[in-house]
């Protein structure tokens, strides 16, 4: 039967619409050697998905190809014990829910640009970091680093060269049980290095979950500059967030408890952080060991024009404290904060310090090294929530009584939007509390 013109013109217009896939969307496949060949071969958009059980590898996997997701058959399931994977030059890989025990690791290294590197579980002791970033605009995400006894860092971000890693992204992530005991090397996140200090890395931490960050004084160490720590919960740990190197980072709305905050540099801004921590100093004011460091220097740089404002700290002896070093904190600024303390002086700040003093609340104590004219004594009327957090009651004193400008502290904690007249310390007044610490629930390869 011969088609009329109509119809062939029809068909030819409706194939013309019609995608049909030149190469399988998911290509499954069985073992190691299989995945190195499947990749190889791979095209842009498709899923590599390797068989759940026990994998051992000679040497990383090289991941040759861009556009592709490399993927473990069920999250958790797909196990490597020694091997790993290494990407190479390439855009947009993805890898997703393999568990590296053993010696085994993955690597990101500067020419793997946008990577995304989530759901995975990084189990035990390893040769340098569990996970190195050096590329730009990487994505880790909703992975769990766990039970670590050696030195070496959970989670490193590098960069080429002398230049550092751009816009790393690292969320819902569960850094848990870090048990080095050495006395320095056993962070949990290291954000760059004492010679990249002066380098914009313009990272952005949150919403990760931190227990037992013991291997280490600093559970995120920041060495680099203009980079976002906001909204983590860190529980139980030796390990701070410390502010050890490079300049402008914001620390923002963090939860602590049995931890606290340390900073060196100039330009940070801390604020809406709460820390109530029992064994002591809740915020550090670093010192220096010299004025200004220099891009290379490992020394201790004098904090300059810090401002720790509308903070809730609640601690022990000097809840806010200073270190010991000979060149001591410059126009830096301590207001509008919660300070709640047992006995004797809430802030110990050493003599040749310059710190301006405004609108701060103080309790269970003195107000030890700070004027009278920065702070009033007043019980703040903290009650505890129902997820276990300390917030305003209904006429504390420190409703509304924030002095100074800070515009940029616009929320607090929660975060809600602070109005009229700000309160002091970390919480605005409401009667709709909206924070919650993070629980395992909220983070690792199993959360939403």
């Amino acid at each position: 039967m011969i088609r009329s013109l109509a119809a062939v013109g029809a068909a030819a217009l409706l194939s013309s619409f019609v995608h049909v896939p030149a190469f399988a969307a998911v290509v499954g496949v069985s073992s190691v050697s299989s995945l190195q060949t499947a990749i190889d071969s791979a095209r842009p958009g498709q899923r590599l998905v390797l068989a759940n059980g026990v994998h051992v590898a000679d040497q990383p996997i090289k991941i040759t190809r861009s556009g592709i997701t490399v993927a473990a058959q069920t999250v958790g399931g797909t196990v490597f014990t020694s091997g790993g994977f290494e990407l190479g030059d390439v855009k947009n890989v993805t890898v997703e829910g393999f568990v590296f025990d053993g010696t085994s690791t993955l690597s990101v290294p500067p020419g793997a640009q946008a990577a995304r590197i989530t759901r995975n579980t990084y189990n035990g002791n390893k040769n340098g970091a569990s996970l190195s970033v050096g590329a730009d605009d990487v994505q880790v995400d909703h992975n769990t680093f766990s039970n670590r006894t050696n030195e070496g860092v959970y989670l490193q971000v590098t960069g080429p060269g002398s230049d550092i890693a751009k816009r790393t992204w690292i969320h819902h992530n569960y850094f848990y049980n870090h048990q080095f005991s050495g006395s320095n090397g056993g962070e949990s996140i290291r954000l760059g290095y004492s010679h990249k200090q002066s380098k914009s890395a313009n990272a952005i931490v949150e919403h990760n979950l931190f227990e037992k960050a013991d291997g280490d004084a600093e559970a995120i160490s920041i060495k680099s500059s203009d980079n976002t720590v906001r909204y983590n919960t860190i529980r139980n740990s030796k390990g701070y967030i410390v502010l050890r190197h490079g300049h402008r980072t914001t620390v923002e709305g963090n939860l602590l408890f049995n931890s606290g905050i340390r900073f060196h540099g100039n330009d940070h801004k801390i604020y809406n952080n709460y820390v109530e921590n029992t064994r002591g100093r809740a915020m550090v004011f670093g010192s220096g060991k010299e004025a200004d460091s220099g891009p290379t220097s490992k020394l201790h740089d004098r904090p300059d024009r810090v401002t720790v404002a509308f903070n809730t700290l609640i601690g022990t002896g000097a809840v806010v404290d200073s270190d010991g070093g000979d060149f001591k904190p410059k126009d830096c600024v301590l207001a509008n904060n919660i300070i709640k303390g047992s006995s004797g002086g809430v802030v110990s700040m050493h003599s040749g310090s310059t710190v301006k003093y405004e609108g701060n609340v103080i309790w269970g104590g003195t107000g030890g090294s700070m004027p009278s004219s920065g702070y009033r004594s007043a019980d703040p009327k903290l009650v505890k929530d129902a997820g276990g957090l300390f917030r305003l009651a209904s006429g504390s004193p420190a409703i509304d009584a924030s002095t100074g400008s800070y515009s940029y502290v616009s929320r607090d904690f929660d975060p809600q939007a602070r109005s009229g007249k700000p309160d002091v310390g970390a919480d605005e007044y409401s009667t709709s509390a909206i924070r919650k610490a993070l629980t395992k629930a909220d983070v690792g390869p199993s959360a939403p």
